[in-house]
């Protein structure tokens, strides 16, 4: 069993928990930008091509 140290200074807890929140939101920020500029990237033609094959196939079966 682990038992808590009670000689730990909670003030140092504290700062080493701040410090990692911010890089967390450091983190967490660069990824949504990230994503941002993926979901704003133009999507290639020979995907669209691909994908207008597809649905040209579903409506020919369907």
């Amino acid at each position: 069993m682990i038992e808590p140290v009670s000689n730990v200074d909670p003030r140092k807890v504290s700062a080493v928990l701040d410090e990692a929140r911010l890089r967390q939101q450091a983190i967490g920020a660069r990824l949504r930008q990230m994503f941002d500029e993926v979901v704003n990237e133009p999507v290639p033609d020979e995907f669209l091509d691909i994908l207008r094959k597809a649905d040209k196939r579903t409506s020919e079966n369907g």
